[in-house]
Parts: structure tokens; sequence; C-alpha cells
């Protein structure tokens, strides 16, 4: 009796045990995250928004190439899903998780930002691509405000938000797609220049009063009588703001290293694929401005494939 009193003791400890482990177990399972496989690690990490295919997508492997852990955005779920999945076909030094994001809504981003402070807890890398495009030569009030929101001021509300994270980077890069129509050149109006080129007194709500006036002209049909661009004129006025707004990062974080770039004219969707360069080239131009070495300063620029460029 005794020694079967003893036998039963034993067996109810070790079931204590297998439970505890068990349980222990379980609690390690619930903190690692659905898309990390692991605990954060060293590499520099790289969020590139709007993904899914052409330059961006391409942007995402020519960095995780570079041994970069990069977070592919888009706003459709299943295609963002779809472009991680494509990318396990090549051998990537870094490893590239997908989140969701529509840069015109304000919570959306948020969620981006929680996401990569969980799982990195700093950022590194911003290549911020607007690429509103659709029916824009159609120009109605509300492709123009679309554009604007999506090409400039969603990009804005993204640097905002990732702003503490870029903040902790040995490195911060941030590297705004623009494009040659972005160009001062192609802005008449010669007050809407001279703002966004006075680059001592530029600030965020000096780029929104030339926005604003810009918007005001536009629903008056005054376009051509106050000296706006006629033809894309959204496009072009999105691309200009954002300039004026990598000069305004530059000057106000110079640990930062803020830049333009223009991809150039590439075979993409949004080019009809009628483009005079690859995916491939188009998107090199950004990787190689967002991994310039610490020891170059270069910042505030207006980069090309034929070189820097003057805004």
């Amino acid at each position: 009796m005794l020694q079967c009193c003893k036998t039963q003791k034993y067996d109810l400890i070790l079931i204590i045990l297998l439970k505890n482990i068990f349980f222990v177990s379980l609690k390690k399972k619930k903190k690692t995250s659905y898309h990390m496989s692991g605990a954060k690690d060293s590499r520099r990490c790289a969020v590139v928004t709007g993904a899914n295919k052409g330059i961006g997508l391409e942007a995402v492997k020519q960095l995780a190439s570079n041994g970069i852990n990069v977070v592919l955005t888009a706003r459709d779920e299943n295609r963002g899903l779809e472009a991680v999945e494509k990318l396990k076909e090549f051998e990537l030094s870094g490893e590239v998780l997908f989140h969701q994001l529509d840069v015109a809504d304000p919570a959306s981003i948020a969620y981006l930002a929680d996401f990569i402070k969980t799982q990195f807890g700093k950022l590194d890398i911003l290549p911020m691509g607007g690429k509103y495009w659709d029916k824009i030569a159609v120009q109605t009030d509300e492709l123009t405000k679309a554009c604007l929101e999506i090409n400039y001021y969603g990009a804005r509300r993204m640097v905002e938000a990732l702003l503490p994270l870029l903040q902790l980077s040995q490195s911060p890069s941030i590297v705004n797609v623009s494009s040659f129509l972005g160009l001062l050149e192609n802005i008449p109006n010669e007050w809407a220049k001279g703002v966004l080129n006075d680059v001592e007194r530029l600030t965020e709500e000096r780029v929104n009063e030339v926005l604003n006036e810009f918007v005001k002209d536009f629903k008056q049909g005054n376009l051509e009588a106050k000296g706006w661009p006629t033809h894309i004129a959204a496009y072009i006025l999105s691309k200009a703001a954002m300039n004026a707004y990598t000069r305004i990062l530059a000057k106000k974080f110079p640990n930062f290293y803020v830049n333009s770039v223009c991809p150039g004219y590439v075979k993409t969707d949004m080019t009809c694929n009628t483009g005079l360069l690859t995916v491939s080239q188009g998107a090199q131009i950004i990787v190689t401005t967002a991994l310039l070495p610490p020891n170059d300063k270069s910042s505030g620029l207006f980069i090309s494939h034929q070189g820097v460029l003057s805004f």
C-alpha cells in the first residue's frame, strides 16, 4: 500500500512537471510573430511602399539581396502575399515580410509603425514612392485630390509616423522616389517656383500653401491663366512638393540621409511598358542611394542616372 502511494505521488509530480513544461512552451510560441521565425537580429531593416509589383517589388528584392530585412507593403493583402511568395524563388540573404498598408489611411500607417517597432525595434531605410497616376491625364477634382493625397501627403504621413523609429538607426536613410516631371522648370508659376526653391525658408506649411493655391486655381479653371502646368498638373505638383520635402527633411535632420531619386522612364504598368529602362535598372538607383556608405554625406540631393540634378 505504501509503495502504491509513493508511485502515485511520483506519477502526480511527473504530470505536474510535464504540464508546466508544456505551458512554458506554449507561452514561448505565443511570443513568436506569425511573420518572423526567430528573434530580432541586428541587420538593417527597410520598409518599401507599394511593393507588390514593378519597381517597388524589385527594390525589395535588391535590398534583401544585400542582407537587409525588408517589410514589403501593399494596399491589397492578397497581392502583397503573392509578391512575397514570388521572392522565395530567389536566394535572398535578408528576410522579406509582408504588411498591409494604405498610405491614404493614417490608421493603416500607425499599424505598420507598431509592427516595425515590435519586429525590429527600429527602422534604417525608407524608400517612399507615391505612384498615383491612374487616369491622371483626365484632370478632375477627385483625381487631382487623390494624386496629391497619395503622392505627397500620404508619403509625408509615412515619414512623420516612422521618424521615431528612424531616429533609432545609426544611419537612417529616406529615399523619396520622384520624377523629372517634378523639376521646378516644369512649373511656369514664378511665385510657386520661388517658394519651393527657397530652401532657407522652406517649410511643410509653405509647401501646403503652394498646393492649396494650385487646387483653388484648378477648381476655378485658372491653371493656364495662373501659370500652372496644364497637362498632368497634379502629378507634376505632387512630385515637386515631394522634392521640396526632401530638402526640408535634409535640413531638419542633418544626421539622416534624405534624397530624391528619379528612376527614369521604366517599363512598368504605369508607363504601359513603353519605358526605356528595365525594372531592375529603375530600382537600382533607389537601392544604391538607400545604401550610401556611412562616410558619404550626400543628403538633400536629387539623384538620377545622369548624376545629381538641380531641383
